[in-house]
């Protein structure tokens, strides 16, 4: 008999984890078999570490307590069980850890009796581990929408196993507080000896959204021999619990002869019977090797799009391959999940956020996956269609937060110059001139562009609104990316009022103000057009403590809110250099060529080059425009060698989606995207070739010949044969399929003085 006091007890005190062991099955696929996705899972990297498939609704994996974002944390952290979905590399607050599910045996009887790991394997679509004390082995694979577990009980145990519908990750006891997961409500039933069902409703997390509900089916391959469920900390031998706002869960247990016990977990964010739908369509059987392999051969195919030199350092093609994984976790394709409309087009959730990833993670998948991008896409656009505003990012179906910029118009655009065929680019140009020319009103913080009237009555946004800084330079570059559609669609006006409106940047650029040898900074201004040397923390008209603002602040002192300062995530030094769209309007704000060159050497030498987050990604480049490529490369280099590797710490910041991985990924391979524009920076790669598999066929190579440690310098390149002094590369030229070469020496050659962007 259950002993039901015992059974909470455990629930409440459940702890386990441990080091490598064990061995995963599906070895034989090469470029998968490079993927490591511990890479980044410790330090500042938060990856997540459990099976997906690519761009997977569902993510299992432990849950090593409520607090960390993706769910997991090294050993020797107590495991609370195995939720089934989750969010990769983000930072604030988290989000999801829903529906868990944790084995267990006999002998619970007391809250310090715990189980900790005995060993960890963590691999591509494979996670495996046992409880030291209770012996219990969990392995866990999945399909896009439904997980698939297989428990191994020791001879002599109890066979049992829970179901949590009110586990969630972020759990805080103070109501509403921000960015923490609120609990709505959860209801759970057994259906019979086999199965159980119910749902989780939760609020909130790093997007302050509205409740997402996640429904979900459980079905075992052995019968139940008894079953109880719980509602709130009362446990009875009911076999359902409705709704009341308390958490609710069932306890399941198997006969002392089932030894191996297989689970299927389907996730649905319409119905029960959705999930059920997802769990019996896409693991029709009770073949764990045969899901495995069936993932396995999903990412098979996207890696073998690009194939790198076979005899690179395997540490190396470890980084390469886990950076290309990384980028296709996320966002997550739920088409036909979508709980708010109902119509044919792609449904993709978790942008998280754009503002990270536009950068470099969705070129990238324009590169791997075009009509998976043409997919997202259309997804940004009917989200503007159905819920008004496009969203910069978005969570359990609610748009939120803005960061700075409206920045999937930079995303359309990226789309549209690259010639990506099935989006309906006039819907699109509407999004877009929705972020542009209506304010939000008071939903600035989930979508559009907060300061809007500021912003175009005055031509920058004045301090005293949150993220002026970096909202006036982000909101300069989105107006070029609708310059750009407008322009392709023929709407002159359009494009003349945008690329007038994408200078607004130099409206905040202060170009007496001098620091550290570089003079001209993005500053403070007030509404008067005062520049402001001290700033104001908050709106008081009573009581207004002052800070000097320098172009180092990070952060301000504590009494300032972190979420309202003048730049988001960033110094002044970091967003004066984060202008993409107008790299040479801003030398000449710099002063020159010479003062430029200068300004970047003080930018990376002294310090201010912040590796861990994406405003500078593009900055370590524009060496390019002074005609000096090589130092391009020299400055790559020099980042990736001290701070990207192949170990657990191997990013250098929190993964963003995968934009550490795909930054990482486009440099490996001498090649790195202006987002929203149709060209590649060229440099020197890691590798010393790269083929890219196209789509008809087609492929494209890069080969840097003669590249060693000390051969590290282009001499000179040709594309297709042919003389090629340009420093970067058209994506028509790569789509069109051929070959460059780029050939290596060990001093600095006269090779791309020319960018060629005018060619």
């Amino acid at each position: 008999m259950w002993n039901t006091k015992s059974v909470w007890l455990f629930l409440l005190g459940l702890v386990c984890m441990g080091t490598a062991g064990g061995q995963a099955p599906g070895d034989s696929f090469e470029y998968a078999s490079y993927v490591d996705p511990r890479i980044g899972s410790e330090g500042l990297g938060r990856v997540f570490v459990g099976p997906s498939c690519p761009f997977g609704m569902v993510k299992p994996s432990p849950d090593c307590t409520p607090s960390p974002n993706s769910g997991w944390l090294p050993m020797p952290e107590r495991v609370d069980g195995f939720a089934q979905v989750h969010v990769s590399g983000t930072g604030g607050g988290p989000k999801y850890g829903n529906v868990l599910v944790t084995p267990f045996g006999d002998g619970m009887d007391r809250v310090s009796h715990i189980d900790y790991r005995e060993y960890e394997t963590i691999q591509l679509g494979y996670y495996d581990t046992r409880f030291k004390q209770s012996g219990i082995r969990t392995e866990i694979t999945t399909s896009n929408r439904a997980s698939f577990y297989r428990f191994t009980y020791p001879e002599d145990s109890l066979k049992s196993l829970a179901v949590d519908a009110g586990f969630f990750l972020g759990e805080s006891p103070i109501p509403d507080e921000r960015e923490a997961q609120q609990f709505v409500g959860s209801e759970i039933q057994v259906l019979s000896d086999h199965e159980v069902a119910g749902y989780t409703r939760i609020r909130g997390g790093w997007n302050n959204g509205k409740a997402y509900t996640v429904y979900f089916y459980a079905e075992t391959d052995r019968p139940f021999v008894q079953s109880l469920t719980w509602k709130g900390n009362r446990i009875t031998d009911a076999q359902s619990q409705y709704d009341s706002a308390e958490k609710t869960g069932a306890l399941l247990r198997f006969a002392k002869s089932d030894k191996v016990v297989q689970l299927k977990v389907g996730i649905s964010f319409l119905s029960s019977q959705k999930a059920r739908f997802n769990a019996h369509s896409e693991i029709p059987h009770w073949s764990f090797e045969e899901v495995h392999n069936g993932l396995l051969a999903q990412w098979e195919k996207l890696f073998q799009k690009i194939e790198i030199d076979p005899s690179a350092p395997e540490a190396k093609k470890r980084m390469f391959y886990t950076a290309l994984y990384h980028t296709m976790l996320m966002p997550v394709d739920r088409s036909g999940e979508n709980p708010l409309w109902s119509d044919p087009e792609p449904y993709y959730d978790d942008f998280y956020a754009i503002w990270d990833t536009y950068r470099s993670s969705f070129p990238l998948i324009t590169l791997i996956d075009p009509q998976r991008q043409v997919d997202i896409v259309r997804s940004l656009i009917n989200i503007y269609k159905r819920d008004g505003y496009m969203p910069d990012s978005r969570s359990g179906n609610s748009n939120g937060r803005t960061q700075g910029g409206s920045n999937a118009e930079i995303v359309i655009a990226d789309a549209f110059v690259k010639g990506l065929k099935g989006i309906d680019y006039e819907l699109g140009l509407q999004a877009m001139l929705k972020d542009a020319t209506v304010p939000p009103g008071d939903n600035e913080e989930a979508e559009g562009r907060g300061g809007l009237i500021p912003y175009l009555e005055l031509g920058y946004i004045p301090h005293g609104i949150d993220r002026a800084g970096n909202r006036t330079i982000e909101y300069a570059y989105c107006d070029y990316a609708i310059a750009q559609v407008a322009k392709g669609l023929g709407k002159e006006d359009l494009y003349q009022q945008y690329m007038k409106q994408s200078e607004n940047w130099k409206n905040l650029w202060r170009s007496d103000y001098e620091h550290a040898g570089a003079k001209g900074f993005i500053m403070p201004r007030d509404k008067d057009g005062n520049w402001l040397d001290s700033i104001p923390f908050g709106h008081s008209t009573r009581v207004q403590p002052k800070f000097k603002y320098t172009p180092v602040i990070f952060e301000g002192p504590w009494y300032t809110k972190w979420w309202s300062m003048f730049f988001y995530e960033a110094s002044s030094w970091e967003y004066s250099l984060s202008i993409p769209h107008d790299v040479p309007g801003l030398i000449e704000k710099c002063g020159g060529a010479e003062a430029f060159e200068k300004r970047l050497d003080i930018f990376f030498d002294k310090g201010f080059f912040n590796v861990n987050n994406e405003p500078s990604f593009l900055t370590s480049c524009l060496y390019h425009w002074l005609g000096k490529p090589w130092r391009t490369s020299d400055r790559i280099r020099e980042i990736i060698a001290k701070n990207y590797n192949d170990g657990p710490v191997g990013l250098p910041g929190n993964d963003d989606s995968g934009a550490m991985s795909s930054w990482l990924a486009f440099h490996m391979v001498g090649l790195y995207p202006n987002a929203g524009q149709d060209y590649y920076l060229i440099h020197t790669p890691l590798l010393a070739s790269a083929t890219f598999h196209l789509a008809d066929g087609k492929d494209f190579k890069i080969v840097a010949q003669g590249l060693s440690d000390k051969n590290c310098y282009i001499q000179s390149v040709t594309l297709n044969g042919k003389d090629y002094p340009y420093s970067t590369l058209r994506h028509k030229d790569i789509i069109a399929s051929g070959e460059l070469v780029l050939k290596m020496g060990k001093k600095p050659g006269n090779w791309g003085k020319e960018m060629g962007l005018d060619k």
